[in-house]
């Protein structure tokens, strides 16, 4: 059985209702009693006095006290409502109701600035979605019209190179002409996964093999450039649940981008390591570097701040992450290069992960 609480308000009035009926009751003596005239007369006056100092105690408890509380219940019924743009009038008191009505207020400000930074940040997202949705539209078109007569044009820089004799010096046109062809198909390739995104499969597996393809691979496009591409593994690294795909293509385009940003001899280091719940993948390089009233504009797509970027290798890199339930961070220094840190929680949520 529970006990019985007794509500504030009750409390409150309880000591001057006892001290109400106790000059009531010296008043009920007082009637009553003829013997000594001198003691009616006493007992009269502070019986009456007593009345008249609980009278006055219940009247001022329901000014200080009840008045704010109904106020207080009718803001916070109108608050149940939806309606935020309330405030209490007793919060000017010096006292500890005035207290309660600040903080009550206070509270109410913070609630209607939450709410205006939601109402924006819903807006931000629905056009962000109808930009993508409209993205999605004229990348499939783009990109068939595009790939059909690349593909032609492919096919005829390839028996041209065949045709060539092996001396001739358009030999080296035709691969500058092969590597182009692939540029413009790794260029569509992202438009279509920026537009059309699929999720994740989730495998349980090494990270540091999914790094070192993606080194590899990167590598392989600086063999004529005065660039290194250093790798830290991390052997004792426990499993981590990624699409190892996709991670691939987010580290490849992080490593691409460091290649890109320096002009010259240059390094690009990636270390693995763990920070928290979290795998960690650095990649920095010893490029121009980013100013930062770019940094925050880097992930949105198209944005670039390369002449012939497309601005959607980051987006891209950046939705993938986040679809990982991970995040990326950048730091940088103009002059002296800049910091990526991918960061990929250990354990995905459950429904996202598949056992094979």
């Amino acid at each position: 059985m529970e006990p019985v609480r007794v509500n504030w308000q009750l409390k409150a009035i309880l000591p001057v209702v006892f001290v109400l009926l106790a000059g009531l009751l010296l008043l009920t003596i007082a009637t009553v009693s003829f013997r000594d005239p001198e003691r009616h007369a006493v007992l009269i006056v502070a019986g009456a006095g007593a009345v008249i100092v609980c009278g006055a105690s219940i009247g001022a408890l329901a000014y200080l006290i009840q008045r704010p509380m109904v106020e207080l219940q009718e803001k916070v019924a109108l608050i149940s409502e939806g309606n935020l743009d309330v405030s209490v009038s007793f919060s000017r008191r010096n006292d500890e109701i005035g207290d309660l009505g600040r903080n009550f207020n206070h509270m109410m400000q913070q609630l209607r600035e939450s709410r205006n930074e939601i109402e924006t940040m819903h807006r931000t997202q629905m056009s962000r979605a109808e930009h993508m949705a409209t993205l999605g539209e004229l990348a499939t078109g783009l990109a068939h019209e595009i790939r059909n007569p690349l593909a032609g044009i492919a096919g005829v820089i390839e028996i041209i190179g065949r045709d060539l004799p092996v001396t001739s010096p358009a030999r080296e046109m035709v691969k500058d002409v092969h590597l182009e062809i692939n540029q413009i198909n790794r260029i569509l390739t992202d438009l279509l996964e920026t537009a059309r995104p699929h999720p994740p499969r989730m495998m349980r597996s090494n990270l540091n093999t999914t790094v070192e393809h993606a080194v590899m691979l990167a590598r392989q496009q600086v063999l004529s450039q005065p660039i290194k591409i250093e790798l830290q593994q991390a052997p004792d690294l426990a499993e981590v649940e990624h699409d190892s795909d996709q991670i691939h293509q987010v580290l490849l385009n992080l490593l691409l981008n460091a290649v890109q940003a320096m002009e010259g001899a240059g390094t690009v280091r990636v270390e693995i390591g763990s920070r928290g719940d979290c795998a960690s993948v650095m990649v920095s390089d010893t490029g121009r570097g980013i100013p930062e009233q770019q940094l925050t504009q880097i992930f949105r797509p198209f944005y670039t701040t390369r002449g012939n970027g497309t601005g959607l290798g980051l987006s891209l890199t950046r939705r993938i992450v986040e679809e990982h339930h991970g995040q990326i961070k950048v730091t940088s220094v103009v002059g002296k290069g800049s910091k990526f840190e991918v960061l990929l929680p250990f354990n995905a949520p459950a429904a996202q992960v598949q056992t094979f």
